[in-house]
């Protein structure tokens, strides 16, 4: 019996559920029919799901820049977009609370080797979520109801408390997914958890770098995706104050958190290194070890070789380790028990310059965003300009989805690394496919839904103007007045 803290570079077979299994027995063992309808639906979920994250944790936060400035300065078109950013905080918060409820179930569904045999660790951090999530919904309903029913500052608070709790859900979720790719905090015997540390579960060795990365994505995919709504808009000719300050607090934002974002990204690629040399060698597409190794652009994998791609000499060495000399552990390092196969390491290395890529655009739209800024104080009106901010955020998505990818089919075939196999921890019994289909009917009934309803408060918001609607079961109309149609410059900051 022993405490399990498994390096992420550790042999497979050398931990105590795989001991007695020799090799041959691994390399004969099938895929289970139900792998591939199980992996489709959970990266289909989850990339669902996934996009109304940064909503829960950016956009709120983003909701209350806008309020603090109106209580601050009595800034009247802030409150309004801060009284309207959380209405439609709170569909997407409904939607994800739908899209959430299902992927939870899907765990045990869908795998219950890895809840069976690693639950007591894997589920404590979803225990914390769901205590998160419970706050952040009594926040959400009281932050909603309470404009002109609450003082001020206390209703301020309450969407503060809105903010904080969707964190603490994103990081619970985070360390149970950091979790599986560096396992550490359980005592083993025979092949089962027969303790938990807690503590050590939820802050392994790979939690902070994680969870910094995906808070700081967060706000990139918010800020980029609101500001490129009100872009739009400036670019129609809305020029009017309310447009501007809708444009600049959100791209503000995503054009602060994207430096930070290629620092901490950066860091994480040489902790990779370090500790999961087979999904660096993924990742850089590196068929054999060796020092000097090149940074290839594109191509494919096939019979275990570099096809198409557009080498760059020396720079994944430079890049690992500061020099050319570096040596990288190639694929051919990994046991063929659990090399991925040539069609994963094409779509990981593929996802990973689609991420660098797109982030590298957002970087230099950050960029010229700040010169424009810089050089006029004001919000940025050169068309060109407006035009690819418009399209920020789908590059912001695009980034996400393919991190995302990264992260989850990098670490394949295992679930938990060095612990538990994907074929392992699938169910063996039924047919997946009717079920997938199933939900995939339901998230896209949802998703429709919810863009129903928000074009439908768009529209009213447009025919209105800024006088609030009654709606059934809701609060009393407030009316306000109408937006400034002066600029916004640099006395507004």
């Amino acid at each position: 019996m022993k405490v399990f803290r498994c390096p992420l570079n550790c042999s497979p077979l050398s931990e105590p559920e795989r001991e007695s299994m020799p090799l041959s027995v691994l390399l004969a063992a099938a895929d289970p029919p139900q792998l591939l309808p199980a992996r489709e639906q959970m990266a289909f979920t989850l990339g669902f799901h996934v996009v109304l994250v940064p909503f829960g944790v950016a956009f709120t936060f983003m909701m209350l820049v806008c309020h603090y400035r109106a209580l601050r300065r009595g800034d009247h078109e802030a409150r309004l977009l801060a009284q309207r950013w959380s209405k439609v905080a709170a569909v997407l918060f409904a939607v994800g609370a739908v899209s959430g409820t299902v992927l939870s179930f899907e765990l045990g569904l869908l795998w219950p080797g890895l809840m069976g045999r690693y639950g007591a660790a894997f589920g404590f951090p979803f225990a914390y979520e769901g205590l998160f999530f419970f706050l952040e919904a009594v926040f959400v309903a009281i932050y909603i109801y309470g404009w002109k029913r609450l003082p001020p500052w206390p209703h301020f608070f309450t969407g503060v408390a809105v903010t904080l709790a969707s964190v603490g859900g994103t990081a619970s979720v985070i360390a149970a997914n950091s979790w599986m790719n560096q396992p550490s905090g359980i005592v083993v015997s025979h092949g089962r958890v027969v303790q938990v540390f807690p503590s050590k579960v939820f802050f392994n060795g790979a939690f902070w770098w994680e969870m910094v990365h995906m808070l700081l994505a967060a706000y990139i995919v918010a800020g980029f995706m609101v500001a490129g709504v009100y872009a739009w808009g400036l670019l129609n000719g809305r020029r009017d104050r309310y447009h501007q300050l809708g444009f600049l607090v959100p791209f503000t934002v995503g054009a602060i958190a994207m430096p930070l974002q290629f620092l901490v990204g950066d860091t994480i690629a040489r902790q990779v290194f370090d500790r999961e040399p087979g999904k660096f060698a993924v990742i850089e597409m590196v068929p054999e070890t060796g020092d000097h190794v090149p940074e290839t652009l594109g191509g494919i994998f096939v019979d275990g070789k570099v096809r198409y791609g557009i080498p760059l000499p020396d720079v994944a060495s430079i890049l690992a380790g500061f020099r050319p000399s570096t040596t990288i552990k190639g694929l051919g390092a990994v046991p063929p028990a659990v090399r991925p196969d040539d069609e994963v390491v094409s779509v990981v290395h593929l996802a990973f310059d689609v991420m660098v890529g797109t982030a590298s655009l957002l970087l230099l739209m950050s960029l010229w965003f700040g010169w424009l800024w810089w050089r006029r104080r004001e919000v940025p009106v050169n068309r060109w300009f407006l035009r690819g901010a418009s399209v920020c955020g789908l590059l912001a998505l695009l980034s996400l989805w393919s991190g995302w990818v990264v992260t989850e089919v990098g670490r394949q075939p295992w679930t938990v690394v060095g612990l538990l196999l994907t074929r392992d921890a699938v169910t063996t019994v039924g047919n997946l496919w009717p079920l997938f289909a199933t939900v995939l009917a339901i998230y896209l009934c949802v998703g429709a839904g919810a863009v129903l309803v928000l074009r439908a408060m768009h529209r009213r918001w447009v025919r209105e103007g800024t006088e609030a609607v009654a709606v059934p079961y809701g609060p009393e109309p407030v009316s306000v007045s109408a937006p400034s149609e002066r600029g916004f410059g640099a006395d507004d900051v």
